[in-house]
């Protein structure tokens, strides 16, 4: 197989998009791969909006990820971002990951994103996801199923949770990545604003603790991030937006007691990230059907001039 190998002295890099259908552990991956939280997780499809670049920075090369929404069939304009996103990051990296969930059968949703394939001259992996959630015996035939649709350049079966084989499949990735530059100082791990994080791990932990309550129509606006002088402390304002009354309600909780939950996790993740203690305040406001408004995208950060 031809790949981009030369000598042990080239300096490799390049951009990798994860590209699969929703839920299937993208955004794991990717925590996983960086080391730290820059994607938000959870077990509903359709959390990742916008594209997140993680940079993992290696001694012999740069390896720039890029988490896409899951490819789904769009319900409103928020949706049609979405695909647009992920779609035209196929043509904008070096190397795709096609990830899938190992616990379930090719789908007409693979087959959807194998056919946007056909016209991509970008090496595509294969990455089965989930392999700690079947038995091994199971894995041939989900190999087997896949390589009947597609030409794939390597296959890699993984557990993104427990990082089982992720080192492999960086050690595959390498092989592919052109001679290139380093992009990003060692020490960066994403090319957001810390505004943009704050506000994913606020989101994370809202549609954690709501469940099936509280569906996509939620967002987050960073409205004030400010050190307080002479202290170790960093005051963030936050406004969760919602889309009815009723959803408001379930955020804000029982006297209160669902926001104050949301806030006092996320408080810890951030922190974690900003490596100070943080006062967190957060509002809920309601903005009535606002994925169907451009203008109300683009204010929550959802600007399709950028993709």
């Amino acid at each position: 197989m031809q790949t981009n190998v030369t000598d042990n002295n080239t300096y490799k890099s390049g951009f990798i998009s994860i590209i699969g259908r929703p839920n299937v552990g993208k955004s794991t991956f990717l925590n996983q791969v960086i080391g730290q939280k820059i994607a938000i997780m959870s077990d509903k499809p359709q959390t990742t909006r916008n594209k997140v670049q993680g940079v993992l920075t290696l001694e012999d090369s740069q390896m720039i990820f890029i988490d896409t929404p899951g490819i789904h069939k769009p319900k409103h304009k928020l949706g049609d971002f979405m695909m647009k996103v992920a779609q035209n990051t196929l043509k904008e990296v070096d190397l795709v990951l096609f990830m899938v969930n190992a616990e379930e059968g090719f789908g007409r949703g693979e087959e959807f994103i194998i056919e946007k394939f056909q016209t991509v001259k970008t090496p595509i992996f294969l990455v089965i996801n989930k392999i700690d959630k079947i038995h091994p015996d199971e894995l041939l035939s989900i190999i087997e199923s896949y390589k009947e649709k597609y030409s794939f350049k390597e296959i890699v079966p993984i557990s993104a949770l427990e990082g089982n084989n992720v080192d492999r499949l960086l050690s595959q990735i390498k092989l592919y990545l052109p001679e290139g530059p380093q992009y990003y100082p060692a020490d960066q791990v994403t090319d957001h604003p810390e505004r943009f994080i704050i506000a994913e791990l606020i989101r994370e932990k809202a549609l954690h603790l709501t469940r099936e309550e509280i569906p996509h129509s939620l967002a987050v606006m960073i409205d004030k991030i400010e050190r307080q002088e002479g202290k170790d402390l960093i005051h963030v304002m936050a406004t969760v937006i919602v889309e009815r009354d009723s959803q408001k309600g379930i955020i804000i909780g029982k006297k209160g007691g669902m926001l104050k939950e949301i806030g006092k996790r996320a408080r810890v993740d951030i922190e974690n990230l900003l490596g100070t203690k943080v006062f967190l305040e957060l509002w809920v406001k309601v903005q009535k059907d606002w994925r169907n408004k451009m203008s109300q995208l683009r204010e929550y950060g959802f600007n399709e001039d950028e993709y």
